[in-house]
């Protein structure tokens, strides 16, 4: 299953983005200026929708009240980030559940794939702490980290695994096919979100080939 990235600068370009689509991430960080009722515009359509908001411009005060607007306004999933202020997590946590929204608890390495030990720890601290799905994104500079990732998989946890990087690009295309729940992909070519990030119409070709071979 592929789920698109979606990163516009306005709510409008949000939900023309969204059309034709049946599952997307929201990247509420990448909206100018935005509010809770730009969020319960976006959220309320009839689709199956995370919503992400990644550190930066926003505080952590108004990026709650973002992701509790979208846990309300009918997300599928809330993305909370694994070391985010626990006051903040919990409660974001009561939002969701309250809302019948599901919770993905992320974790990223820009830099490196951590040791198997580590991140086993991290997907069994998040599964403890309630999360739904835990993400794991790892930059990826060999090979035996595109193997350390999939192998993650190996176990039935509800997973979300992706190499970042150019090199990770081939976690992108197996993982959905051995247990990973599902994929992150661009709308299309010039509008990916991460480093590595495959657009949606070509990955999804790569899957249809592999599926039929």
């Amino acid at each position: 299953m592929i789920c698109v990235s979606i990163a516009e600068p306005t709510p409008e370009a949000c939900i023309r983005a969204m059309k034709g689509l049946r599952f997307a991430e929201i990247r509420i960080d990448k909206i100018d200026g935005v509010g809770c009722v730009d969020i319960r515009r976006i959220f309320s359509r009839r689709l199956r929708l995370i919503a992400t908001c990644r550190p930066g411009g926003i505080g952590d005060r108004k990026k709650l009240a973002l992701l509790e607007s979208a846990a309300r306004a009918g997300a599928a999933f809330v993305d909370i980030e694994h070391n985010w202020k626990p006051s903040l997590k919990a409660a974001l946590m009561k939002t969701a559940r309250a809302a019948a929204c599901r919770v993905l608890i992320s974790f990223h390495d820009f830099e490196k794939t951590p040791p198997a030990p580590t991140l086993d720890r991290i997907i069994r601290n998040g599964l403890e702490e309630g999360a739904d799905v835990v993400k794991i994104a790892c930059r990826v500079r060999s090979s035996s980290d595109n193997a350390r990732l999939l192998g993650l998989l190996d176990g039935g946890r509800p997973l979300v695994v992706v190499g970042i990087g150019r090199e990770g690009k081939i976690t992108r295309v197996v993982a959905p096919l051995i247990g990973g729940l599902f994929t992150y992909a661009a709308l299309r070519p010039g509008k990916e979100v991460a480093d590595g990030q495959i657009d949606r119409a070509k990955l999804q070709g790569i899957l249809n080939r592999l599926n039929n071979v």
